[in-house]
Order: structure tokens, then C-alpha cells, then sequence
């Protein structure tokens, strides 16, 4: 069967530009793209399964085992786990699979440096502490990987905002505006389409063994506070901000109430924050990896990300 580079989480913040990139730098070779979905019918699946040597397939990657992973010839594998508080057990799961069933290599999505550690209060953080330190094993040699650790995603921040810019375009009523930035302290926001390019460039090196147990840090290309993004809506709006509350956490408070997570998660969340409003998720103190700058460096700035977030752009 044609050897196969499989994308878990395709339809996802990032997974479907690792796709879109990998099909272009892969054209015409032999690996077939496999991507994961919970929905065929959604459309960012539709226009994915329309690019060339690339195939969608309704599966939970939580149910993946290492007889799939070989009937499938999966030799190559992203991997965009959730945050949840099962975290763990299904990613380490999945890699277990992927080392029986002999992939060859894997890059994995963690999260942003100044999370990662034993002792860190995001769970999240300590979940993906824990399963770089895993394939990190030496019963793990066979299974090449690269983690990569991005800042704060753009949509995280500024997804939010961009629906407010589009409740005031249809209502012409302001709303507080409600930001997790500080007004001035910097946060370096990467684009999940910068993520997915570099991604993508390491699943198409034809030997990607140099870049085997890196973990490589991804900030974004630019770094904006909060007074900063107020004058990105100002400029789209045409208008002053009337009521702004800067290191907001209503965003995080939200996760409960829809039941994305349990109560006694989002004091852990929230001390993420923490690390933001210090100064420490800049692209100052640890830049990217020089290796990243090499392949794919971030190209989307805070503005033009508010941008394609208002357009809708994948």
C-alpha cells in the first residue's frame, strides 16, 4: 500500500494547514496525506479531500491501535492532541500504537515553553511535560519525533475579538470589550497557519533524523499588547472603543459553562495567564528556533491574523 503521512486532528486549528502546505511540497510523490475528522460533511473537510494525493476518513483518533496504523502503511504522523484532562492517557495511547506499529516519525503539537515542566499549575502544561519525557525513553528509540511548543495561538486571543468586530458591524453597539492581554505588556500570538507550514516542512524531509528529540519553540511574527489590539479594532471599526477590560478571563470562565471543562480545571487555565501578564510569552526572551526560521518562519502578524479571523480565511 502507498505509504501514508496521517494528520490526526485535519478539520483543527492547525491541522488543516499542515495539509494544505504538505500536499503542495509532497506533489507528485508517492506518500498518500491521511486525514483525520469527526465530520465528512463539514466543509473545511470537503475542500481538503478535493487536494490532490490527499484522503479524509471519519475515525477518533482515540481509537487508533497498531494494527490500524500498519493496515493503513502510516510511516510519517501529526499529531494535534486535545487539552483535556485525559490528555495523557490518549496521547500516550497513540504513540505507544504508533511505536508497535513501526512509524517511522512523528511530530507532535505540545504547548507553549512556559508551561512545560513537572511542577507547572497548567495541567496541560505538566500533561505535555510528561509525554515529551516519555518518547523521550529509550524504549522509544525507534520512533523518531520533533515537539513543537507555539506561543498563544492568534485564535485564542483574538478570535473573540474578531466577533465582536462583527456583532458592531451588524448592530453598531459596542459591547465591552473584553481582552486576556495586559494594556501594556507584550504577548507574542502565532498564527495556527505558521504552525501548520512548519509542521508540514519537517513531515517533508526526506530524513528528518536531525531534527529527531528537538523540541522547538514557535513565537509568532510579531508581538502586540493590549492597548495594541484595541487600535487593530479601532482601525477596523472606524470608531473608538468605548469600554475596554484588559486581563480578562471571561474567555476561560466560559469553558465550564459550556462544559468544554470541568470547574476544577479552570483555576489551572487561568494560571497560565500568569505567565503571560509577567512578560514571559514574548518572542524576546526565547525567540523561535533557529531550526524553524530555516524551514518555515512565522510569517502572520497579530494584524493581518484579526484579518483572516474576519474573513473567515483557511
Amino acid at each position: 500500500m502507498t505509504p501514508t503521512i496521517l494528520i490526526v486532528g485535519a478539520t483543527g486549528n492547525t491541522g488543516k494547514y499542515v495539509i494544505s502546505n504538505l500536499a503542495k511540497l509532497l506533489e507528485g510523490s508517492q506518500y498518500r496525506i491521511l486525514g483525520l475528522t469527526r465530520s465528512l460533511d463539514s466543509p473545511t473537510c470537503k475542500r481538503l479531500a478535493a487536494i490532490p494525493q490527499v484522503e479524509m476518513l471519519e475515525k477518533d483518533w482515540t481509537e487508533i491501535d497498531a494494527a490500524w496504523l500498519e493496515d493503513q502503511s502510516v510511516v510519517k504522523a501529526f499529531v494535534a492532541p486535545h487539552n483535556l484532562t485525559h490528555h495523557f492517557y490518549d496521547e500516550s495511547d497513540l504513540l505507544v500504537a504508533m511505536l508497535n506499529a513501526n512509524v517511522q516519525y512523528v511530530v507532535k503539537l505540545s504547548t507553549m515553553l512556559e508551561f512545560i515542566g513537572p511542577a507547572n499549575p497548567v495541567f496541560y502544561g505538566r500533561a505535555h511535560w510528561a509525554i515529551e519525557n516519555l518518547l523521550g525513553q529509550p524504549e522509544f528509540e525507534g520512533l523518531h519525533w520533533t515537539s513543537l511548543r507555539p506561543n498563544v495561538f492568534t485564535n485564542a486571543y483574538l478570535g473573540p475579538v474578531a466577533e465582536w468586530i462583527k456583532k458592531f458591524r451588524e448592530t453598531g453597539q459596542q459591547d465591552r470589550l473584553d481582552l486576556v492581554p495586559a494594556a501594556d505588556v507584550p504577548v507574542s500570538l502565532i498564527d495556527p497557519a505558521d504552525i501548520g507550514r512548519a509542521a508540514a516542512a519537517l513531515l517533508a524531509l526526506e530524513d528528518p533524523s536531525p531534527h529527531n528529540k528537538a523540541c522547538y519553540v514557535l513565537r509568532g511574527a510579531d508581538d502586540v499588547t493590549g492597548r495594541d489590539i484595541v487600535t487593530l479594532v479601532e482601525e477596523e471599526i472606524g470608531a473608538k472603543v468605548s469600554e475596554v477590560e484588559f486581563k480578562s478571563t471571561a474567555m476561560i470562565d466560559a469553558l465550564a459553562a459550556y462544559g468544554i471543562c470541568p470547574d476544577k480545571a479552570i483555576p489551572s487555565i487561568k494560571a497560565g495567564c500568569d505567565f503571560v501578564w509577567a512578560g514571559q510569552a514574548t518572542s524576546y526572551g526565547t525567540p523561535t528556533a533557529q531550526e524553524i526560521l530555516a524551514l518555515a518562519p512565522p510569517k502572520v502578524t497579530a494584524k493581518e491574523g484579526l484579518k483572516r479571523l474576519l474573513e473567515g480565511a483557511e
